[in-house]
């Protein structure tokens, strides 16, 4: 079987798993004795926003689990991870309708964002609410039982609060509507990434996997694994995010499937501050003229600034540092994993399956 055929399989498995949390969501919802209009509200809004993306954060909540256990898991094991899996999933959709709603966005995911669709307006705000609220429900449901229950709660919570403070700096740093690249820095796109994508996208996926399997939040022998396995994955999402800058700067719409987008929507990106940080007061100035303008030819003016100041080889130098350091910190875990309290360790291969997905990555 080719990787292809195997990544497409691993990915129609888990999205069986969605069919039967959205049935028990939805039974629950019934149980309340809610009306059947809203109960097919409910279904239409969990179908339209949660099962569409790539799925690259629930997924990795299975990958991580079974590497930790070195073997393939059993039906009830794989059904945990997944669930665990989807409220990431569950997580993001509560995230983007939310941010669509905040940049009066027109599409997500090739399709009209939730809240632009006729009848849902504002109602999706609500909408938000409940898809977040699922997750808590689903955690009670089928963890309530474990030992490390209150851990993932404190866990979804924790990032969630994390994830909205990332969310504020970005919106008071670089709304769409008023341009001031005098509030841009490296320092602040550092920040918004670590807190809006590195935490729920990185760290999450990998925490609840080493809950699931047994790994204790410190131990009096050993180095505490989850503040281990946190100083390796958010430089890995920062690293993850810069790249996904440079791609929408650098890449073709054939290459990473969309049309960059980051200049004329004034963000806060690694190109533009990294720009910012060396350009002469010519350059700047024409960087404060054009950045952030709905106008394709103002955007082709920042995009030579871009090339004049070697954005291009600043991100390569900036991409082979970064995998040195990861890998360097990879290394701190011992060859045969981290020992703990419990029979299983923390390994290397979790934090290098990630690294392969994302290293060179084209799109």
């Amino acid at each position: 079987m080719s990787s292809a055929d195997s990544k497409a399989q691993k990915r129609q498995k888990f999205e069986k798993v969605f069919e039967v949390i959205r049935e028990e969501l939805l039974t629950h919802f019934n149980g309340e004795g809610m009306p059947k209009e809203a109960a097919e509200w409910y279904r239409q809004n969990l179908d339209y926003n949660v099962p569409g993306g790539k799925l690259n954060r629930g997924i990795s909540v299975v990958d991580s689990v079974e590497i930790l256990k070195g073997r393939a898991l059993t039906d009830d094991e794989y059904l945990k991870a997944a669930i665990l899996g989807w409220c990431i999933e569950l997580l993001q959709a509560f995230f983007l309708v939310s941010d669509d709603i905040m940049d009066s966005s027109v599409t997500r995911r090739g399709q009209p964002c939730w809240f632009r669709n006729e009848k849902v307006g504002l109602i999706a705000i609500n909408d938000a609410f409940m898809l977040e609220a699922a997750i808590y429900w689903l955690i009670k449901k089928h963890f309530r039982s474990e030992p490390y229950y209150i851990d993932i709660v404190e866990l979804f919570h924790e990032t969630t609060y994390q994830t909205e403070m990332g969310q504020l700096i970005d919106l008071i740093t670089a709304p769409e509507d008023h341009v001031d690249l005098s509030k841009f820095s490296l320092q602040k796109h550092r920040l918004i990434v670590i807190y809006k994508t590195a935490y729920y996208s990185f760290y999450l996926p990998v925490a609840l996997a080493m809950h699931m399997s047994g790994i204790p939040l410190a131990s009096s022998t050993t180095p505490n694994p989850y503040t281990l396995a946190q100083s390796i994955l958010i430089p890995l999402g920062e690293y993850f995010q810069i790249q996904d800058d440079w791609l929408d700067f650098s890449g073709t719409p054939e290459q990473i499937g969309k049309i960059g987008t980051d200049i004329v929507d004034n963000k806060c990106s690694w190109c533009i501050n990294t720009a910012l940080a060396v350009a002469s007061e010519k350059q700047r100035k024409v960087l404060d003229e054009n950045y952030g303008r709905k106008d394709a030819e103002a955007e082709k003016r920042v995009k030579a600034v871009f090339v004049e100041v070697g954005v291009k080889e600043k991100f390569e130098a900036y991409e082979e540092d970064a995998y040195k350091r990861i890998i360097g910190l990879i290394e701190t875990i011992p060859v045969d994993g981290l020992g703990t309290d419990g029979a299983v360790k923390l390994k290397r291969e979790v934090f290098k399956s990630f690294l392969d997905k994302i290293y060179k990555r084209q799109k």
